[in-house]
């Protein structure tokens, strides 16, 4: 992945139950050293976002998963990358089921989900 003119982390965690709440305290850790402090309600969304990203590539059974993490604009975009190639793409019903989950935390302004070559991809943008 490649990022211009932006901050960004990334992290890298085994796939496992700890993946989520490792890549949560990440990622706030990080707005945080960027002295990005919303407020709670945006802090709350972003907690179950990350968790829900992670959570979903984590259930993909890969050995690993990526967290991106990049901000511009007053916007974080999380991003979650399962490393498990050879992935059929969700159907149409889970992968909406997926995407209805995240836009439900209402600072998220833009969604998506993808598979490709490198693993699935889900990554959410939110109004900071």
């Amino acid at each position: 992945m490649v990022m211009r003119n932006r901050r960004g982390g990334n992290w890298v965690y085994a796939a496992n139950r700890w993946a989520a709440g490792k890549a949560k305290n990440a990622v706030l850790a990080q707005l945080g050293a960027w002295d990005l402090w919303p407020g709670q309600t945006v802090l709350d969304a972003v907690e179950a976002v990350t968790v829900l990203l992670v959570e979903t590539t984590v259930a993909d059974q890969g050995n690993r998963v990526s967290v991106h993490l990049s901000d511009q604009d007053g916007q974080a975009c999380i991003l979650a990358l399962s490393h498990h190639s050879g992935l059929a793409d969700l159907d149409d019903e889970a992968g909406s089921d997926v995407l209805h989950r995240i836009t439900a935390h209402r600072p998220v302004t833009e969604c998506g989900m993808d598979t490709g070559p490198d693993g699935r991809r889900l990554w959410a943008v939110i109004d900071l």
